[in-house]
């Protein structure tokens, strides 16, 4: 795996890319004064880029349905967690733009080879939203292990007893 967004996975059979640029950026304000420098003052950090380029190779590698598959993730409008295949969290990311070159192509028309650019923007303020509030995840989880763990329990001895008799 070479990284995933969501549930896509871009490695060599999907949609493998030869570039990876991560733009990160942040906001100042300012205040122009006369006869000096503006005054700037940090505001906060900017929505963080993903470009994402390659070429595919359809006979070999991902095509036209991987793109596709791509496409129809950026038609839901929904934002979509993107970490690479180091593990590394990159936040939640919204398909900005997908961008096709098709070149080389058979004699029915179907190209040999397809350039791509895919762009992400972050949408996420921090890793604590991207995740949502943890403490409660963690309590249902408990809860519903309790009730698993209760319905064996109370389970158990019943099959046990036929098990035996």
């Amino acid at each position: 795996m070479m990284a995933a967004l969501g549930l896509f996975v871009f490695m060599l059979k999907t949609t493998p890319y030869q570039n990876l640029q991560h733009q990160q950026s942040w906001r100042y304000g300012f205040n122009n004064r006369i006869g000096v420098r503006p005054a700037f003052q940090f505001i906060g950090p900017n929505n963080d880029t993903i470009t994402l380029s390659g070429s595919l190779y359809p006979e070999i590698t991902g095509g036209r349905l991987s793109l596709l598959a791509l496409q129809l993730m950026a038609d839901s409008g929904k934002a979509w967690s993107f970490l690479d295949g180091q593990g590394t969290i990159y936040g939640m990311f919204i398909i900005e733009s997908i961008d096709q070159t098709k070149t080389e192509f058979f004699v029915d028309g179907a190209a040999k080879k397809i350039d791509f650019t895919v762009t992400l923007r972050r949408v996420d303020e921090n890793l604590g939203e991207m995740f949502g509030d943890l403490n409660k995840q963690l309590d249902d989880l408990k809860n519903s292990a309790t009730n698993i763990l209760g319905s064996i329990k109370t389970a158990a001895p019943d099959k046990l007893t036929r098990l035996f008799s």
